[in-house]
């Protein structure tokens, strides 16, 4: 929460402190009064804005992957989830890499997504792994097959295992689909 690489918030917070005191000393002391001393808190809402916007913490990078993750099979991409998946990827049903990417190009050889809803995340970051729970609602397109033959929208919950790469880069190890419309499933079912 108060992790000043992670938001700004709280160095801002920290100037608005040092502005207070600026104010107290010049009141106190008239005489040592200098231009400067307003540049303190500006110097530490520059310093709050700086380090936020420099510094990649871990649970930035893996919101990176997962947004592109999400993006990805909105758009049906196949390339960008291979991407975001490390090498040694297996799972309950795919045995590699290869097999999750060929299956998700059988399952999505139509365009049939309309929409997605991200819902929540939950991130644990232990180390080198990190789980994520994932909450999404998913749309089809009307003329799909999906939503001809069986439901207009999933919601889904997903778990998912990422690793840091010796380059510090995320990349998930294992996806394992949870809950399809609050129902239990796993990947046979898909």
């Amino acid at each position: 929460m108060f992790d000043v690489f992670e938001q700004p918030w709280t160095l801002v917070g920290a100037a608005i402190l040092v502005l207070f005191g600026v104010l107290t000393f010049r009141s106190i002391f008239p005489e040592k009064q200098r231009r400067w001393q307003w540049l303190l808190p500006v110097l530490v809402v520059g310093l709050a804005f700086g380090l936020d916007g420099i510094v990649q913490t871990d649970l930035e990078k893996i919101d990176a992957v997962l947004d592109k993750g999400v993006t990805a099979v909105k758009e049906q991409d196949a390339l960008a989830i291979g991407s975001i998946l490390s090498d040694q990827y297996s799972d309950s049903f795919h045995a590699t890499k290869q097999g999750l990417i060929n299956h998700f190009k059988r399952v999505l050889s139509e365009p049939m997504i309309a929409g997605h809803k991200e819902r929540g995340r939950l991130v644990d970051i232990k180390g080198s792994k990190a789980t994520v729970v994932l909450f999404t609602t998913i749309t089809f397109k009307k003329n799909s097959r999906i939503a001809q033959n069986y439901v207009s929208f999933l919601m889904t919950k997903t778990k998912l295992t990422l690793q840091r790469q010796p380059d510090g880069r995320w990349l998930i190890g294992r996806a394992e689909v949870l809950e399809l419309n609050k129902q239990p499933v796993n990947w046979s079912h898909i």
